[in-house]
């Protein structure tokens, strides 16, 4: 008899906890490996205009085989990271250098890092949150862009 008393208390309490939790709203950088985030194209100069980066945005996805984008427009570069749907990743580098060449070709003033890669994209999400929270200044967003676009050069 005490042991039924034991598991009806301990499923209530589990039925409480779970149902606490269902409507906690996640950050988009804990579901970005998961589902498509869209993440809103930014600039880390706010001086500076987001027409181009929401084209540039609109330009890389209406590739077939990308499905998520991230624009970031810094003071000198242009970091455009995308994810690919998982039967065309076998093509990757083509799609790469596909939207590589549409993009200079577009736009052949700017100074673009492309990447295809799920750490790249999700290190650009985390910044966009930042941004958006005013968690970080703009200095501070553009020394973090220049690490990401390292990091995107030193995996090539």
């Amino acid at each position: 008899m005490l042991n039924i008393y034991r598991a009806i208390i301990f499923m209530s309490c589990l039925f409480l906890l779970t149902a606490c939790g269902v409507n906690q709203q996640t950050k988009d950088s804990q579901l970005t490996l998961m589902k498509t985030t869209n993440p809103t194209p930014f600039v880390t100069d706010h001086h500076k205009s987001n027409k181009l980066v929401k084209q540039i945005e609109k330009d890389v996805s209406s590739f077939p085989p990308i499905y998520d984008v991230a624009v970031v427009k810094g003071k000198k570069d242009t970091l455009v990271v995308y994810k690919v749907k998982h039967l065309h990743r076998f093509k990757m580098k083509k799609i790469e250098k596909d939207v590589t060449a549409k993009l200079e070709k577009k736009y052949p003033k700017e100074n673009f890092t492309v990447s295809s890669d799920y750490k790249i994209f999700l290190e650009t999400v985390r910044l966009n949150e930042k941004m958006q929270s005013k968690d970080i200044s703009e200095k501070d967003a553009e020394k973090r862009f220049k690490e990401i676009v390292k990091l995107t050069k030193d995996m090539k």
